[in-house]
């Protein structure tokens, strides 16, 4: 199957590249981008020499039409909310990496990202691609909305609780930590050598627009509304995320009961690997792969769960959780193309 990619000029678009070239059941036929188009796609990325030589392309929706028979949008916010509708207007499938067609609500959208909406008919085709959660209804969709990778972290990390309704919904506070690629190949001061380096510091406190998509996803799994307190931090590092989250237990646990209720409910996952008791997991763990590692324990004296989620921010937080979507909706195997042994140390 022929499969494009818009935006492969960012860190997503090199790693589905990277991905790709090991699928067994696609070639990828063209890649696009609007900020470098026309250079090959080794002069951004030397380290694709013989493994890919595409010429970036101009982004021309006319031109792409028969192109490619699925395609994913590696694009920043506020780009493919104008672009996707004409893909499927012609029913050809997109995995969206963007947070364009995340959120149901356009006035959520406006709100926390700050730009107009997607065209709401399409928002509501859209279906939030995170698979352990949402599998079915993935099989079924032609436009995938990828989960961010805070929510992707976080969410893993709740749905046992949630699915099981064992947390107050109104308790969950979650601690985020992420790498700096999660910011995107765009140079900018906050991404600056000087100011990451030694340096750890949080930011978009209560306004990161991961919150509204993370609530409404919690909302939709568990049937219960709820507000979260989260805090992202920046630290130095160039791959992966770390969530921390806590919450209060409906009624008392043993951390031994709770790491069973965790290990039944992702016993058939092979991307979600469920750690023993006091085992935590670490960022570096997971790097390159499509893991999301999982460690939980109960503080018996407070009555309160605490649970630590890591994944790759650009593999389980973007790319390789698109090509996992992809396989879905074409009925592969799952695991097509991602069975990648972690990169450690």
């Amino acid at each position: 199957m022929k499969v494009g990619i818009i935006g492969a000029n960012g860190y997503s678009g090199a790693e589905l590249i990277r991905i790709l070239q090991l699928h067994p059941e696609v070639e990828m036929s063209i890649m696009a981008s609007h900020s470098t188009s026309g250079q090959l796609i080794t002069e951004q990325y030397p380290h694709l020499q013989g493994i890919a030589e595409n010429r970036l392309e101009e982004i021309n929706i006319d031109e792409m039409m028969g192109s490619a028979d699925l395609f994913f949008f590696a694009t920043p916010s506020g780009v493919s909310k104008n672009l996707i509708h004409r893909f499927i207007e012609q029913e050809i499938p997109c995995i969206d990496l963007s947070g364009d067609h995340r959120l149901k609500d356009c006035d959520l959208y406006e709100k926390w990202y700050k730009y107009s909406p997607a065209p709401e008919s399409v928002l509501q085709k859209s279906t939030y691609g995170l698979p352990e959660l949402f599998r079915e209804e993935i099989k079924n969709s032609t436009l995938i909305a990828n989960p961010g990778c805070y929510p992707t972290a976080t969410l893993l990390g709740l749905a046992p609780l949630l699915k099981n309704k064992k947390i107050h919904m109104d308790s969950v506070i979650i601690d985020g930590k992420s790498g700096v690629t999660g910011a995107g190949r765009k140079a900018s001061l906050a991404t600056h050598f000087c100011e990451v380096n030694e340096n750890i510091k949080a930011y978009k406190l209560g306004s990161h627009q991961h919150i509204p998509e993370m609530e409404q996803v919690i909302q939709a799994y568990s049937g219960a509304a709820a507000t979260i307190t989260f805090t992202p931090h920046l630290v130095p590092m160039s791959r992966g995320i770390m969530c921390t989250i806590y919450a209060d237990l409906v009624e008392p646990m043993t951390t031994e009961d709770t790491l069973k209720l965790y290990q039944e409910f992702y016993h058939d996952e092979y991307f979600v690997r469920i750690r023993q008791e006091n085992q935590w997991p670490a960022t570096k763990e997971v790097v390159g792969s499509n893991y999301c590692d999982i460690g939980v324990t109960v503080d018996e004296r407070t009555n309160r769960v605490m649970i630590v989620s890591v994944i790759d921010n650009v593999m389980k937080g973007a790319s390789g959780q698109a090509v996992q979507n992809m396989n879905i909706m074409n009925g592969w195997d799952e695991n097509a193309g991602l069975i990648i042994t972690p990169v450690y140390p």
